[in-house]
């Protein structure tokens, strides 16, 4: 059997995906989270608009794909980050957060089976649930902060924005170019996010080293190479094997901050990464 480097693409975009907590913890002190992200959105429309028009990108041929694909959009990037960012900014701890959103693989799978018409294994099911009690062992030690109720909400939206974008852009879009692509679900993701930033948020910005260097790297890093590895994961593989890969992030984030920011990882936490990544195999067809 010969072997393919697409193989190592979902893995790929385990690792970028997970380092997006490193802007978060980053830039968030100094800036508020709507008007971070509304300013990171359009930093990647400025970065895709050439790319797309110098290479020539076939872009959405009718009013009917810009519409499928801006909904995703908004969907995946809108009111997920959004939701996430602004869970935090009230108090909810990162690692309840993660734990919220965790739940995602399992209601992809159950909208799936009705949106899609795709059939889950016992098997599937059965890694899905294994990665859903690996993710909570993870973050077992992150679980005790206090934290107003009114946080859970932003995350339990943005937990429910993340598997129907998912969901959605299988259903009806699951083919465009990632560049022209890019621009269709960036642009009425930043106005929507500016908008309501505009509204709800103080305009003040400590624009410091880490600002920049944070912005940069969820433009770069998380925004252009992990989402355009998201969308071809999407297309070229069935919901519930790319939403499974999302239960590989908490454990991939936990060992991100214990080399980078000295975090503890205690022997439950090391057996749940196991679990979850025999989960995560077993969900996989």
């Amino acid at each position: 059997m010969t072997f393919s480097p697409a193989r190592l693409l979902p893995f790929l975009f385990v690792v970028l995906w997970s380092t997006g907590f490193i802007g978060a913890r980053l830039g968030l002190p100094h800036i508020a989270p709507l008007t971070f992200l509304s300013i990171r959105y359009l930093a990647v429309l400025a970065c895709m608009l050439p790319i797309a028009l110098l290479s020539r990108a076939p872009w959405p041929q009718t009013a009917r794909q810009w519409l499928h694909i801006g909904v995703s959009g908004l969907l995946v990037h809108g009111l997920y980050l959004g939701g996430v960012f602004v869970a935090i900014s009230l108090g909810l701890p990162a690692g309840v957060a993660s734990l919220v959103v965790g739940v995602q693989p399992l209601l992809t799978a159950v909208g799936a089976g009705f949106l899609l018409g795709a059939s889950v294994s016992v098997r599937q099911w059965l890694g899905l649930l294994l990665g859903l009690v690996g993710v909570a062992l993870v973050l077992s030690n992150k679980l005790g902060a206090e934290f107003g109720a009114a946080a859970l909400v932003p995350a339990v939206v943005a937990l429910l924005a993340i598997t129907a974008g998912t969901l959605y852009q299988k259903k009806f879009c699951p083919v465009f170019d990632w560049r022209t692509g890019a621009i269709a679900q960036f642009l009425p993701t930043a106005l929507l996010t500016g908008a309501l930033a505009l509204l709800t948020e103080h305009r003040q910005i400590d624009w410091t080293g880490e600002l920049f260097f944070a912005l940069g790297w969820l433009v770069l890093v998380l925004s252009i190479g992990a989402v355009s590895l998201l969308n071809w994961l999407i297309r070229h593989s069935n919901a519930v094997n790319v939403a499974s890969l999302f239960y590989l992030v908490p454990p991939c984030t936990a060992l991100f901050a214990w080399l980078l920011f000295d975090n503890t990882l205690s022997g439950l936490a090391l057996v749940g990464m196991g679990l979850t990544v025999w989960g995560v195999y077993l969900a996989r067809k």
